[in-house]
């Protein structure tokens, strides 16, 4: 019998044990949608089987004289404050409902009498360039007893900037990463608040991907988020990249000559003339597909610098600091998709394959053993290698090398409406299932009983991992820790959960061999 029936059977069970524990919840008193934080009472909504707080500000507005700024303090209110309604998302180029007025988050918990439960803290994607917290509700997760919390953060030139004209202002800030030191003050709001809503402040998993996936690996790394949360999962991380030589991660000084180009470019040299730029001003030709396009060309985006080696809250790339060990000491659950994104641009199969110089035949030989594939499709399976296959794998191994628990997934499900179009799982298409919310991909009509099985296995290993450690429970199929002298993974396929080997392995050695050509 199939796991993937087996499991329907276990869930079965499940269910009828949740029923069971609901007789003892209705005993007791569910906690109320009003919630007293530090600065104020606010008001949420209970919606079926979970309460939510939507829009709740978590540092003052980072405008006027606030831009550019560290994360201040939010000003207390008096009287109720509804956030049953989601705020805006940070400026960007979508149309979207937006304001550089952002810094906002949102809580979802079980509408039930449990406390002490694990938290789960999402960081969105978008090439630090685009997204939003509004577009991950948090609701089915928050279903199998946990607290989630989505995070918006100031993106793009507003919230990656290293002007050198701000660089003597307030000299005990942090300058340039604006960006991460919102996603840090949401966790020191986190552990300030969280209890109030049921949550348990020492049992912090912080979760994202892509560009939140590459938050949550600067934050594994940066002195400045110890001690806020306990673990960690990087889905399909970018920049920072595990490997230095991947994404733009940009030096101080360098971010403050290309601030500088920028601002002179549209006749802003001082501080004062930076403020009063309108807001728009800073997202003009910075789109995501802009970003994007030039990341693939090894390009700066003019004005954004992306992750910044400020020295404080980046002290040096990730993959240094994880070698010499100097990473937060937190468990990390990482992985990438079978048809992940891929950054690089190549004008024929000969300029392709001459990236990895003396293993360009054994490259061609791996890739393009017959001689007939595209040239497309060549790029989008070398580059997918170099910027996130390879890369995920090399921070488990370095993880787990120095003595944290580690486990590695590879995701490769595509949902059953969708088999006859895709290929693979493509970039962001396991954030549906990890949140148990399928129907987010194909439409509640194009969902099957299929993949609503997978989103339940998948979400309950996400969420075993957030409560306990180890994503393993006796009804899910075993996940051993990543070992990297047996260098097996856990595969999301259509043919359900599978621990084996990772199918792309030679590939990932032959980047292996690649990178550590580049160290000598």
């Amino acid at each position: 019998m199939s796991y993937i029936f087996r499991y329907c059977i276990s869930v079965f069970g499940i269910i009828l044990s949740f029923l069971g524990t609901i007789d003892m919840v209705n005993s007791a008193e569910l906690i109320s949608s009003t919630v007293k934080i530090n600065s104020g009472i606010i008001e949420g909504v209970k919606q079926g089987n979970v309460f939510s707080w939507k829009g709740i500000p978590y540092a003052r507005a980072p405008t006027g004289d606030l831009r550019f700024r560290s994360p201040q303090p939010v000003q207390e209110w008096k009287g109720v404050k509804d956030v049953s309604k989601y705020a805006p998302a940070c400026m960007q180029t979508d149309a979207v409902y937006k304001s550089e007025d952002c810094l906002y988050l949102n809580v979802y918990r079980p509408a039930n009498s449990l406390s002490n439960l694990p938290v789960m803290v999402w960081f969105h994607g978008g090439v630090l360039l685009h997204g939003s917290s509004t577009l991950y509700p948090g609701s089915e997760l928050a279903k199998k007893n946990v607290v989630v919390v989505t995070v918006n953060y100031r993106l793009g030139r507003l919230g990656f900037f290293a002007h050198p004209a701000l660089a003597n202002e307030f000299p005990d800030e942090v300058k340039g990463n604006y960006g991460f030191l919102d996603q840090l003050y949401a966790l020191q709001w986190v552990n300030q608040n969280i209890f109030k809503f049921g949550g348990n402040k020492s049992n912090v998993t912080i979760f994202g991907e892509s560009a939140g996936g590459g938050s949550v690996l600067a934050h594994l790394v940066s002195p400045m988020s110890s001690g806020l949360f306990k673990r960690a999962i990087i889905q399909s991380h970018s920049g920072p990249s595990s490997r230095g030589g991947v994404f733009s991660s940009s030096s101080l000084n360098d971010a403050e000559k290309n601030a500088l180009a920028w601002s002179r470019s549209i006749g802003a040299n001082g501080a004062k003339e930076l403020r009063a730029l309108p807001a728009e001003k800073f997202v003009e030709n910075a789109s995501s597909k802009e970003g994007i396009q030039h990341l693939s060309e090894g390009k700066d985006l003019l004005g954004m610098a992306w992750a910044i080696i400020d020295g404080r809250f980046l002290p040096d790339v990730p993959e240094n600091i994880i070698k010499r060990g100097a990473q937060n000491k937190v468990s990390v659950l990482v992985g990438s998709n079978d048809r992940d994104i891929g950054l690089g641009v190549a004008t024929s199969k000969d300029a392709l394959f001459s990236i990895f110089g003396n293993l360009s035949d054994h490259a061609r030989e791996l890739y393009d053993p017959l001689g007939d594939m595209s040239l497309k499709e060549l790029e989008q399976q070398v580059f997918m290698d170099k910027t996130m296959s390879e890369p995920t794998r090399h921070l488990a191994r370095e993880i787990s090398r120095t003595g944290q628990a580690t486990w590695l997934y590879r995701f490769s499900y595509v949902s059953q409406a969708q088999r006859g179009s895709l290929q693979g799982a493509m970039h962001g298409f396991e954030i549906p299932f990890a949140f148990n919310i399928p129907d987010a991909l194909v439409g509640s009509k194009g969902v099957t009983p299929i993949d609503r099985i997978m989103a339940e296995v998948m979400s309950d290993y996400w969420v075993q991992y957030a409560t306990s450690g180890d994503p393993n429970n006796n009804k899910l199929p075993q996940w051993p820790p990543y070992d990297p002298k047996v260098d097996l993974i856990m595969h999301f396929t259509n043919s359900g959960v599978i621990l084996g080997t990772d199918p792309l392995k030679e590939r990932e050695d032959l980047w292996d061999s690649y990178w550590s050509s580049q160290d000598h």
